[in-house]
């Protein structure tokens, strides 16, 4: 299935009110797409990665941000551009920021923040994955808590184990792309203050990330349910009491002693 496939079939599943995000990092400037936007290039501005992300999903413009181009701090270590390691003065800095009341606690909390390999990429891009002309690294899920049941619902049932996440009150923008990267791992992230003042971000709004792998693996899950009428866009709210109900149902409740009932015609 192709980026538009991919796309499409994500809409009609989840009704999704912005384009998922494809990422991609970047090693060489040939890998750059000929129409990504590069904040200082073009626009004589810096950027945040919550904005970059923003511009994707909710304008649908491809957007390359280098080293060069960052307005946040997070990205510029996660991402590998700078080196802030235990012993430096910037990571001094950042543990005094972090507001701990116990400094050792704050670096060894800091310590573990997820980063790429130091000086490995150059850049990253971000597009509308309607559109991207490249095999992403990453989807980005912005959606609601309904669709993100869905969501860990079918990655659930692919993977036969559940979803695990951290969560974090900041530094949404790291925490949703290096993480599912360095372990090949579904991870659901919260945007953060930042993504939410500056890169509008909507209070209902949640981030589910996918690693690249694991693309079709979620959407051959989402389709699961979706084909038998169980999917998101078939949920309807409805306060029925003795509802109906898959047959299994009535066949634990026959084994338990319990009264059974209507199997529904999904």
């Amino acid at each position: 299935m192709n980026n538009p496939q991919m796309s499409r079939a994500l809409h009609e599943m989840l009704i999704l009110r912005h384009e998922p995000i494809a990422v991609k990092l970047i090693k060489s400037e040939d890998e750059i797409p000929d129409h990504a936007i590069c904040p200082r290039r073009d626009l004589k501005k810096h950027m945040a990665l919550c904005q970059a992300f923003a511009m994707a999903r909710r304008d649908k413009k491809t957007v390359y941000m280098d080293k060069l181009d960052h307005w946040c701090w997070n990205p510029l270590i996660g991402l590998g551009h700078v080196e802030c390691i235990e012993g430096t003065d910037s990571f001094d800095v950042v543990c005094r920021f972090l507001g701990m009341s116990d400094m050792d606690a704050a670096r060894g909390f800091f310590a573990k923040f997820p980063r790429l390999p130091f000086g490995e990429h150059t850049g990253i891009v971000s597009a509308p994955l309607e559109t991207a002309e490249f095999t992403p690294d990453l989807l980005l899920i912005y959606c609601n808590n309904a669709q993100l049941r869905s969501l860990v619902w079918a990655a659930k049932l692919k993977m036969g184990r559940l979803v695990e996440t951290q969560l974090d009150a900041i530094d949404s923008c790291i925490y949703a792309c290096v993480p599912p990267i360095l372990t090949g791992e579904y991870r659901v992230t919260l945007p953060d203050i930042g993504e939410y003042e500056r890169a509008m971000a909507d209070e209902d709004e949640i981030i589910f990330s996918v690693p690249g792998a694991r693309i079709d693996e979620l959407l051959d899950g989402l389709r699961s349910f979706y084909d038998r009428g169980a999917g998101y866009a078939h949920h309807q709210r409805d306060m029925v009491y003795d509802f109906p109900r898959p047959e299994f149902y009535n066949e634990l409740f026959d084994m338990w002693g319990l009264d059974k009932g209507e199997v529904w015609d999904r």
